[in-house]
């Protein structure tokens, strides 16, 4: 079961391939740009990092989990989250295209 528009995930726990990675900030679903916003905690020392919503391969509501197809090092090496910049730069854009291999 894939992202689906309407659903509230803030809080969320987010499960990479092999293991959890923190809990869901915020989120978009907006046509052509839906993603999560995930607070790794302490993680990785407090980095958000945005999720394409093309990682997510099933959202659990009934444990309030979503489960995405990359592995914690792939997500902790992803570009940081930039809350200036995630909506209005389009190099920041481009950039984590390039690294999720998605149009974002």
């Amino acid at each position: 079961m894939g992202y689906q528009t309407g659903t509230d995930l803030i809080g969320f726990k987010v499960e990479a391939t092999d293991g959890s990675i923190g809990k869901i900030d915020k989120h978009s679903d907006d046509v052509g740009a839906a993603h999560l916003v995930v607070d790794t905690g302490a993680w990785i020392f407090g980095k958000h990092v945005l999720l394409p919503a093309g990682t997510i391969t099933r959202i659990d509501t009934a444990e309030e989990k979503v489960y995405v197809d990359r592995t914690k090092d792939e997500i902790k090496d992803a570009p940081e989250f930039d809350k200036d910049k995630h909506t209005g730069d389009p190099r920041y854009l481009e950039q984590l295209g390039k690294y999720y291999g998605q149009h974002i």
